[in-house]
């Protein structure tokens, strides 16, 4: 932990008075005085510059402050480590988690395990939505923390990056559209199953072929699914090739029931972003489950 002396410093230097910092730490002033001379000693050099009854820093004085700033943040960060793990059983309380369709079903049952198993009496209800309706519902404080896919909006609220996904091109093995490697201009004349609008999914693949040139309007769309598993199970079952997240398709595709399609020149990946609303900092339960997702997947 930090020496007494340095407290002693830092609350002198935020007072810049020595009777004031006497009052703040319930001691005397020449005690005071007593700590920064041995400080002074010990350095070799001048940490205040006196005037009256007014102190300030010296250059000195200033660059041992912002190291002691640094050194207080980490014994901070120590302390709350020591007191979580020693309060987390008996910790309680309710976490309302909104989460776009992907992470929901993919991410989330693996971080909620984790999270439960640390705090058992803490009650989590996650909230599935798409990313537009999720983001909503954060700024009417339906959740208290939203996770999403990064795309339109993300950027309007304090936000922690937490793992990477990849959106790809698939079809059923039995469709008749099936190539190991397609042009766009080979897409743009391809039966297209998308998701529905306000999908983060789908923004993204659109943001991707803009570059391209290429708008919602030109592709050959023959069905709009709400949700990853509609959209999954139809092109199982279909013949249509859909864009959707490596996450939820890993299994089908290892059993060969969907197939993978290289489209050239267009890679579409996306960061899943934990979402807080500008203004509040995140603490407690909410700062310990953003901590944990970011450990858990990386």
């Amino acid at each position: 932990m930090i020496d007494y002396k340095y407290e002693v410093f830092l609350v002198v230097a935020d007072k810049q008075s020595f009777s004031k910092a006497a009052r703040e730490l319930f001691v005397s002033q020449p005690a005071i005085s007593k700590q920064i001379k041995i400080l002074e000693e010990e350095a070799g050099v001048a940490l205040f510059q006196r005037k009256h009854n007014q102190v300030t820093l010296t250059e000195s004085g200033e660059r041992l402050m912002l190291q002691l700033r640094k050194a207080k943040l980490i014994q901070n960060e120590i302390q709350a480590d020591f007191a979580t793990t020693k309060e987390s059983e008996e910790l309680r309380g309710d976490l309302k988690i909104g989460a776009s369709t992907a992470i929901s079903l993919y991410v989330m049952p693996k971080i909620f395990a984790a999270f439960h198993k640390k705090y058992p009496q803490v009650s989590l209800l996650l909230v599935n939505r798409n990313s537009e309706n999720i983001l909503k519902a954060l700024m009417d404080h339906e959740v208290d923390l939203a996770c999403v896919e990064s795309g339109k909006g993300v950027s309007s609220y304090q936000n922690v990056s937490f793992m990477q996904d990849e959106i790809i091109a698939v079809c059923s093995r039995h469709s008749p559209y099936y190539k190991k490697e397609m042009s766009l201009a080979e897409l743009m004349t391809t039966p297209l199953a998308l998701r529905e609008r306000g999908s983060g999914t789908l923004d993204l693949v659109l943001k991707s072929m803009k570059r391209d040139q290429i708008k919602l309007g030109d592709l050959k769309i023959v069905a709009r699914l709400g949700g990853t598993e509609a959209l999954k199970n139809y092109l199982m079952e279909g013949e249509s090739v859909g864009f959707i997240s490596r996450l939820a398709v890993n299994k089908e595709i290892d059993k060969g029931i969907l197939r993978e399609i290289q489209i050239s020149g267009l890679r579409v990946s996306r960061e899943f972003n934990l979402l807080t609303r500008r203004g509040e900092e995140p603490i407690g339960l909410m700062k310990d489950f953003i901590k944990l997702a970011t450990s858990t997947h990386n």
